[in-house]
């Protein structure tokens, strides 16, 4: 698969970002912005980013194996590879399965949800957050009405709330799941491949949050940056609260890694139009976070793919 991988990612890349509306524009607009120390600072956020999420993925792994931190941060990248082409990256397992022993790999399945439900919960409790912030305390509630009706935007807010709730409830209560269906005998199977979940108590838990909330604070902050580098003028505790709220409703909205970019674009133009009138660099700025953040470690990734199968072949 590692070739396949490879050119597949490459042709869609092309696709998706050579033929975009503009894209001579935007280019040029990333361009003029090469010589600014910032630009250069979102781009070493990346591997900050990536960095702290190889860190949590060895922390998750540990009960099955140990991982050393460069294994880990290539599983971390080769799994980016395969999430471009996945729903809402679901196929990240897919890619970091490569550096697990294959004795663990269905049993790590659980293992990575685990990560996963820790990342999703921080992103749903800062957008939750958010719209605290807009609906109670900001005073730009009535700026945010523009793109959410009050009503829509209650809605939103009660389920964020609920489900931040219950993925707490079960992220901390991980062993307790196990024990759960150990009882029930219909899923009696399935507890061999999960078991390990009862082996995490709350301090290594909350350790994997914490550095999953470090890892969204990085790229909030990238994103920030890439928005004043672009000339994109919001001020600070607003731009903030929006991007949280953006990335709230990236989360819940499915999604193909590779069809992310329109997506990303819209969601981002919609929200940060009310209180910027530049909308190029807005869309650049989208743009911007998911070639650095998503594109490149994706290339990476694939080439890592294609090393690995090379490895084995040659073995």
């Amino acid at each position: 698969m590692g070739p396949v991988v490879f050119i597949l990612l490459c042709w869609i890349l092309y696709k998706k970002v050579y033929l975009q509306p503009d894209f001579d524009l935007r280019w040029q607009h990333i361009k003029d912005s090469v010589h600014n120390p910032l630009l250069w600072l979102v781009v070493l956020l990346m591997l900050v980013n990536w960095a702290l999420e190889s860190r949590k993925w060895q922390l998750l792994m540990a009960p099955l194996e140990k991982l050393s931190f460069l294994t880990a941060f290539k599983s971390v990248l080769a799994g980016c590879s395969i999430t471009m082409l996945t729903p809402n990256r679901i196929g990240e397992y897919g890619g970091r399965i490569l550096y697990i022993n294959e004795n663990n790999r269905l049993k790590a399945i659980s293992h990575t949800i685990l990560g996963s439900m820790s990342q999703l919960f921080v992103t749903l409790l800062m957008g939750t957050a958010g719209l605290v912030y807009f609906r109670f305390i900001g005073g730009q509630g009535k700026m945010l009405n523009i793109i959410l009706s009050p009503f829509l935007l209650n809605i939103l807010l009660y389920i964020s709330v609920l489900v931040c709730i219950g993925l707490l409830l079960l992220y901390l209560r991980a062993g307790f799941l196990v024990t759960l269906i150990n009882r029930a005998g219909v899923f009696k199977k399935l507890v061999k491949y999960i078991e390990h979940l009862s082996d995490f108590n709350r301090k290594q838990l909350l350790r994997i949050l914490f550095l999953s909330i470090f890892r969204y604070l990085v790229f909030i902050l990238q994103y920030m940056l890439l928005l004043h580098v672009l000339q994109v003028n919001i001020h600070p505790v607003v731009c903030f609260w929006l991007l949280a709220v953006y990335y709230l409703l990236l989360a819940f909205t499915p999604t193909i890694g590779f069809t992310e970019l329109p997506i990303r674009a819209a969601a981002s133009v919609q929200l940060l139009q009310v209180f910027s009138a530049n909308i190029l660099g807005i869309e650049v700025a989208s743009f911007g976070i998911w070639l650095i953040n998503l594109v490149l470690p994706a290339i990476i990734g694939s080439i890592l793919i294609l090393k690995v199968k090379i490895i084995k072949e040659n073995d």
